[in-house]
């Protein structure tokens, strides 16, 4: 029997006990209570900053279900340890449609978790969902006005905040469990203290405990829980947009032929399922959107390289983020897909300034290289571009290079095909929520710099 199967039987019921609000030190403090049945127990924190809260009408009942939906998300965290077959929740009422939605959003979320685990879930039975809490009503009215934009600190949100800089005023910069280059991003943006909120998660340490025993680990959707957050976080603060940086490249499966996607819930698919959701079960007027949606990676490269004030400034890597200062590794996939996508703007010495070498001469990124433009069987688990786009910012780069190539760039010329398609440089994706307003702007910026690329 494999080690799925064994701990999922053993351990075969989670639940989600209990959650609580209260004040603490100048904090609204979010705490939830989840046991893994014949296990452990665990107790997480969410805090937000009392000065954040800007939203005079606060409906309490409505503030606790919201609360309580970041719950159902972070809960994977730690469901993920054990798999159990059954998920208990306690503390408050799910409809079965409601269950169905979850059900989805953690089979796909998850779908990279299984994979690397060699987990294969049947959609039906991985897991059964149980609600037994108290059915709340709540009638809320509220009207908010202006923009939450989410801050990752990479080339994309800083992109996002640029078209909306005629909006200054209205926006508000919102970051979940910040290092020092998300917060100086969003001050080389021109916003200062009073126009940023921050929010801070607290993981319990007896699930770290249980990594290094040997029980399951893996990625979660993240970006769902920044979902929940950041609803919670524009209702506190009264206002009407949530504003994300999600490419259309998201949409992208990360293993070929299958729809195991890390990007999960940074995709369109995710960002309409959670839409309506919220819009039936919350009752309330809060758009939840990608500003970047119709706009390939190519094409936000193309615009970040005009930023140049950003380009010391911004910060990817996830391996870098893990050590203080956050600085590119230069030796994963999210920093080669990074250099490559820039490369046809920024390739030779203005790139090398970022990462502070030429990433095309290091022969050990090949293979990874080689995943980047689709010549593998998977994609790298990493939030990047579609093969062709990677192709495409490749050719545009040996192109502009003529006989001097190096050693990445040589390799791709002597093995592959070159490719080119205009329209990953000039085209807006229909698919997006984006309002009239702002598809505006974005054109406005893309008719700007066209002649460039013409």
């Amino acid at each position: 029997m494999n080690k799925y199967l064994e701990l999922s039987n053993q351990y075969d019921t989670f639940i989600y006990d209990s959650y609580s609000i209260y004040e603490e030190d100048n904090k609204l403090k979010i705490s939830f209570h989840y046991i893994i049945q014949n296990l452990t127990d665990f107790n997480t924190t969410l805090e937000i900053e009392k000065k954040d809260i800007k939203n005079n009408h606060v409906d309490d009942e409505l503030l606790s279900y919201l609360a309580f939906h970041i719950g159902m998300v972070e809960l994977l965290s730690y469901w993920k340890s054990v798999c159990s077959k059954n998920i208990i929740i306690n503390c408050a009422y799910l409809d079965n449609d409601q269950i169905d939605w979850f059900k989805k959003l953690y089979y796909n979320g998850l779908g990279e978790f299984f994979y690397i685990n060699n987990i294969k879930p049947d959609y039906d039975n991985f897991v059964n969902i149980k609600s037994n809490g108290p059915k709340k009503i709540f009638n809320s009215k509220y009207c908010g006005s202006g923009n939450l934009i989410t801050i990752g600190g990479g080339k994309d949100s800083i992109v996002a905040c640029e078209l909306l800089r005629d909006f200054h005023k209205e926006n508000t910069c919102f970051s979940l469990n910040p290092k020092q280059a998300h917060l100086e991003s969003i001050s080389s943006l021109g916003y200062d203290d009073q126009k940023i909120i921050v929010k801070k998660t607290y993981i319990d340490h007896k699930l770290l405990e249980l990594n290094k025993q040997g029980f399951l680990n893996g990625h979660t959707p993240f970006s769902s829980m920044l979902a929940f957050i950041s609803y919670l976080t524009a209702y506190l603060t009264g206002k009407k947009y949530i504003i994300l940086s999600n490419e259309s490249s998201a949409n992208e499966a990360t293993v070929i032929g299958t729809n195991i996607n890390h990007q999960y819930s940074k995709t369109y698919e995710f960002e309409v399922d959670f839409n309506n959701y919220t819009k039936k079960y919350f009752n309330i007027d809060i758009k939840y959107f990608s500003l970047l949606r119709c706009l390939t990676e190519l094409e936000i490269a193309h615009l970040f390289s005009h930023y140049e004030k950003h380009h010391q400034v911004f910060k990817s890597c996830n391996v870098g983020s893990k050590y203080e200062p956050w600085d590119w590794c230069c030796k994963c996939a999210k920093c080669l897909f990074v250099y490559i996508i820039l490369s046809p703007f920024l390739y030779k010495d203005k790139l090398v300034n970022i990462f502070k070498k030429d990433l095309f001469e290091d022969k050990s990124l090949l293979n990874i290289f080689i995943e980047l433009l689709g010549y593998s069987d998977k994609k790298p688990f990493e939030c990047v571009g579609t093969y062709n786009e990677v192709r495409y910012a490749v050719s545009l780069t040996i192109k502009s290079l003529n006989n001097e190539l190096p050693y990445l760039l040589r390799y791709y010329k002597e093995n592959y095909p070159l490719y080119f398609n205009s329209d990953l440089l000039n085209k807006l994706d229909d698919r997006n929520n984006i309002d009239n307003k702002f598809m505006d702007v974005i054109r406005k910026e893309m008719e700007k710099y066209a002649r460039e690329i013409n």
